[in-house]
């Protein structure tokens, strides 16, 4: 296999752009390199380019998805930025009394545990009240592996003790060293293939909606519609948790800071 070449990245800088609106950095060559290195060996093929005109050819629609998740993929981990999952039990507990369904969205999943994060919280909080979380991402193999519910016991080391003994399973045998999420709370969470950077399917209204920690792969008009589109399905006074490192300054004003991160959609 030969090396990549800087034209041959900046066409895969270009393909993931179009694909998923993300903006790819120059250091990402070796990133490039080991994620799709395998891949070209699996067809044989000598060159980056001759794998690009491969995905480029419209005669494999498989591989451009498989292309998709490998340099989309994104390393998560049970309640990541726990001030968020707090401010959430807080919303659920003064939504408990009230008959409508509390939803919550997950709209960069990854592998499942932000969203299994979210339903311990609303299993924790909601009593009789129905809830629903929704988990979305643009990698299927990503979304297949959320469905399994099945983590290594250290991407659950974050998870409260009390939840992990009431929501979690410890393998045993072959699955020693990981843990199952309880087949109740997986039945309250829904997974499906979504790419923010194109029209959203029907998704119906959510009360708080959880996009962290992926717009710093997208430049500014990229965030501004995949904001917009999102910021669309938030009920009225409704809320929108970003990254800690992120912002919507100068990206829009249909939401206001209340907290941190913590953005609310206006009544």
């Amino acid at each position: 296999m030969n090396p990549i070449t800087d034209a041959e990245f900046a066409q895969f800088q270009r393909f993931i752009f179009e694909a998923a609106g993300i903006s790819m950095a120059d250091a990402k060559k070796a990133l490039v390199t080991g994620r799709l290195g395998k891949r070209l060996a699996a067809h044989e093929l000598e060159s980056f380019g001759d794998y690009f005109k491969l995905l480029n050819s419209g005669h494999h629609p498989d591989e451009v998805q498989m292309a998709v998740d490998l340099l989309t993929t994104n390393e998560t981990y049970f309640f990541r930025e726990i001030k968020h999952f707090e401010f959430l039990r807080t919303q659920a507990l003064a939504a408990r009394s009230r008959p409508q369904p509390f939803r919550v969205w997950s709209a960069a999943s990854s592998s499942g545990e932000e969203a299994y994060s979210m339903a311990m919280v609303m299993a924790d909080c909601m009593q009789t009240t129905p809830w629903e979380i929704v988990g979305t991402d643009i990698s299927t193999k990503v979304i297949d592996g959320a469905r399994r519910a099945l983590y290594s016991l250290e991407r659950g080391r974050h998870i409260p003790p009390d939840y992990l003994k009431r929501f979690c399973r410890k393998g045993a045998g072959q699955y020693d060293g990981h843990l199952l999420v309880d087949k109740t709370l997986r039945s309250k969470v829904s997974f499906r293939q979504v790419n923010l950077n194109a029209a959203l399917p029907e998704l119906g209204q959510f009360d708080v909606v959880f996009l962290r920690n992926v717009m710093i792969y997208f430049n500014n008009e990229t965030k501004r519609q995949v904001v917009a589109r999102v910021i669309a399905t938030i009920k009225p006074g409704g809320y929108f948790c970003v990254g800690h490192s992120e912002s919507l300054n100068d990206i829009t004003n249909a939401v206001q800071m209340v907290a941190p991160a913590i953005y609310k959609k206006g009544a």
